[in-house]
């Protein structure tokens, strides 16, 4: 677990983005506070949002019932499932990546963004899946383009997203691949709303769109 310094920067990063009504955080409120279960993305970002509800949600990310029992021993939480919203739980997703040369693809997940290869299908792989630590991406080929033109960077098209945890991973991150030639979208920067992003190019011109949390 974080030590308690990074996550009161957390829980202060949680109440910055529901401050300046950062959508995303709103599913992630939701889902983690039971108060805020049953209300939609805009209900959550008009509610109250107070640095103690904050805090317990850093709390019950990291199995604790609230902010306190996180300060002052291991997790008490009996089950990650108890407080959870009833009924299916979503446990990943996969975005899929459209490829023109699925060796080249891989080679370029492997070799320059320090990637490994889950499995591959078919003969020749037409289809496969990559992962680095709990991100997965899946690799498909396809024989015409999937976009036409520039379309995706005059639009700023995400294929998918990655988040890491924090400002000092995503910083080491970026430097790995500026070192290892990757082309980017967008350098590393600071967003408005104080989230650490970066946005590569894989050889097929997909956006790969990588985020943290701001210092």
């Amino acid at each position: 677990m974080p030590n308690l310094e990074n996550l009161r920067k957390q829980a202060k990063q949680y109440l910055r983005w529901h401050r300046e009504r950062h959508h995303p955080v709103a599913a992630v409120i939701r889902a983690t506070l039971p108060r805020f279960r049953h209300l939609t993305d805009r209900e959550v970002l008009d509610a109250s949002f107070s640095l103690a509800d904050a805090q317990a949600l850093v709390a019950r990310q990291n199995g604790f019932p609230d902010w306190p029992a996180l300060r002052t021993g291991p997790p008490t939480m009996r089950s990650t499932t108890e407080n959870m919203p009833q009924g299916p739980i979503l446990s990943g997703a996969e975005p899929v990546l459209y490829v023109t040369d699925f060796a080249a693809s891989l080679a370029f997940f492997t070799e320059k963004l320090g990637f490994s290869v889950d499995f591959t299908y078919g003969d020749p792989p037409f289809y496969g899946v990559v992962a680095r630590d709990r991100a997965r991406l899946c690799l498909r080929l396809v024989r015409e383009p999937v976009f036409l033109g520039d379309v995706r960077r005059r639009e700023d098209l995400l294929s998918a997203s990655i988040t890491l945890d924090s400002a000092a991973a995503i910083k080491t991150l970026f430097l790995d691949y500026q070192t290892a030639g990757v082309t980017f979208h967008s350098t590393l920067m600071t967003q408005p709303w104080g989230t650490r992003t970066f946005i590569l190019i894989d050889p097929d011109g997909n956006l790969i769109l990588f985020a943290a949390p701001g210092e």
